[in-house]
């Protein structure tokens, strides 16, 4: 039971960390890498979600879920704060990869205030 619990926890922090290569190499990929503020806003939330993935994969605490969403919560509405939602590549490249990890994190938080039962 709590090898599954753990297991769980463990597959979100890997996506996660498979998420945060996915922004940081986003601007390269997609094609906005000439946009100078949506490819550093990338590399930098990447690097916190990749820092935060294998904190959580080495010792998890539930912080660090938090964490995570607030990162995802800022990929996600940075087009508009930073000011490039007109370059559509890096806007839902942002929107997209933002929703995707706000949506794990929120899992796993789930996860670990619900325990699944034996």
């Amino acid at each position: 039971m709590a090898n599954t619990l753990m297991a769980g926890r463990r597959a979100q922090d890997w996506v996660n960390l498979v998420l945060a290569v996915c922004l940081f190499l986003s601007p390269w990929v997609i094609g906005f890498s000439a946009d100078v503020v949506p490819t550093w806003n990338a590399w930098i939330s990447g690097i916190v979600l990749g820092i935060l993935a294998v904190a959580a994969l080495s010792a998890f605490a539930e912080w660090e879920e938090w964490a995570n969403m607030v990162v995802g919560l800022w990929v996600i509405v940075s087009p508009w704060l930073l000011g490039f939602m007109a370059n559509t590549n890096a806007m839902w490249t942002h929107v997209i990869l933002g929703l995707l990890v706000a949506a794990i994190a929120a899992w796993a938080v789930w996860d670990y205030r619900h325990p699944h039962s034996a």
